[in-house]
């Protein structure tokens, strides 16, 4: 499997979150952490935000932060929710794709059951487990 790079910087935006949960994180602070575009954080932080997973306030003081305990989030959901719409293969789109040998092909349902044993393998695990440690005091 691979991961989209989406799905990477969310699952290291969440790490980060968590390893200073009374920390609210600016965009621009994680866009110069992560050398990530604030555009494309913006991006992944507002379907974090959607399903749930952080929560922001404009202004100042403002921030991001997780809207639930790292013990609560499961990463094989999080991997999901940000690899949506990315299918595993062509033939796994939700349109089938342009398979010119599907129906007969014995793969998909194998690769569908590799991509379910991921997700629930990565479920077994939470965001508590991944946190980054929280920084030394200067």
């Amino acid at each position: 499997m691979r991961l989209t790079s989406f799905t990477d910087y969310g699952l290291r935006m969440l790490m980060r979150l968590a390893s200073a949960p009374d920390r609210a994180f600016s965009t621009a602070d994680l866009a110069e952490e992560f050398q990530l575009s604030r555009h494309h954080l913006i991006k992944i932080m507002q379907k974090l935000g959607r399903a749930g997973l952080v929560q922001t306030r404009r202004g100042g003081g403002g921030g991001a932060t997780l809207a639930r305990a790292p013990a609560e989030i499961r990463l094989g959901d999080v991997v999901r929710l940000l690899e949506e719409g990315q299918a595993l293969v062509e033939c796994l789109q939700p349109d089938g794709g342009e398979c010119t040998i599907d129906g007969c092909c014995r793969l998909k349902s194998r690769l569908r059951v590799a991509e379910i044993s991921f997700i629930e393998s990565l479920n077994r695990s939470t965001l508590a487990d991944i946190a980054l440690p929280a920084p030394e005091p200067a």
